[in-house]
């Protein structure tokens, strides 16, 4: 249980949450928004958190649509990661998020929480990263949208008083073959070592990481050396993880080097599943 009390609200408009957000903000309550709440809860407990009020954004409209709108799809913030998953909307999305704890947490985490969240985990990030989303971010000065690129730099980078409403993707990449792989140092139990989810679009496979280092990213100079068609498959791989710019990793989950190893063969996979037919091609000349 809390060691300390704190306000609840839960208001039914975006204004009506940027303004109570003010509102408790010049009262020195340091106020904080609120969808799953589970690492809230967690952080609290361990004495690791301190607000005077909580502002949960579940009762607004637009933090819980789940549908497609034109060429694009449109993802609440506050939906649940078991909604997503059951109506499927979204299939990169929904593998995904899939393996996040257990479905009891599920029933509770919310893509925007996940996303927003101080682990580091925070893989349901990763297909917005790989389809270029759109975020609306919102607060006193109204609303903004803006590329996730422009917005997520280790992180999603809100100014004070802002919070996460939903996600736009267009349609077409919810609609292209993909792969999401969670490694686990024990494979069925535990955290997880690595997330990879891949996205095979126009110009080539896009790719985008989890628990390699203390925030997902996806970064184009892989990518580059991903889909060099002059290169065999494993010089390809080869290449991409020598143009890594991240301190990876090296904890009781596993070492930096146990990483690297974990993360070349999920890349083998991932070309496996998603250019298996050129990859025998080239393995039986």
């Amino acid at each position: 249980m809390s060691s300390y009390n704190f306000e609840y609200y839960k208001p039914k408009s975006i204004e009506e949450a940027a303004s109570i957000f003010d509102q408790m903000d010049q009262q020195g309550k340091d106020p904080m928004y609120f969808s799953g709440g589970t690492e809230i809860i967690t952080l609290k407990r361990l004495n690791q958190l301190k607000t005077g009020a909580v502002i949960d954004i579940k009762a607004i409209q637009e933090c819980n649509v789940f549908e497609f709108h034109e060429d694009s799809l449109l993802t609440g913030a506050a939906l649940t990661l078991t909604k997503v998953e059951e109506l499927n909307l979204f299939p990169l999305l929904s593998q995904t998020v899939s393996e996040i704890a257990d479905k009891t947490a599920r029933n509770k985490i919310t893509a925007g929480g996940n996303i927003c969240g101080q682990i580091f985990y925070r893989e349901a990030v990763l297909p917005f990263l790989l389809t270029d989303s759109e975020l609306m971010i919102a607060g006193s000065d109204g609303r903004r949208n803006a590329p996730i690129k422009d917005v997520f730099n280790k992180q999603l980078l809100l100014n004070r008083g802002e919070f996460l409403v939903q996600m736009k993707t267009n349609r077409k990449y919810t609609e292209m073959p993909f792969v999401s792989i969670k490694r686990r140092r024990q494979w069925n139990t535990g955290y997880p070592l690595l997330t990879v989810a891949a996205l095979k679009a126009e110009q080539g496979i896009r790719v985008a990481i989890s628990g390699l280092t203390h925030f997902p990213f996806r970064s184009a100079q892989m990518e580059d050396a991903l889909n060099r068609t002059d290169l065999a498959f494993e010089k390809r791989i080869n290449l991409a993880l020598s143009l890594l710019d991240v301190p990876i990793l090296n904890d009781t989950e596993g070492s930096a080097r146990y990483r690297l190893f974990v993360l070349k063969n999920t890349l083998y996979d991932i070309f496996q599943e998603l250019e298996g037919d050129k990859l025998a091609s080239i393995e039986e000349h």
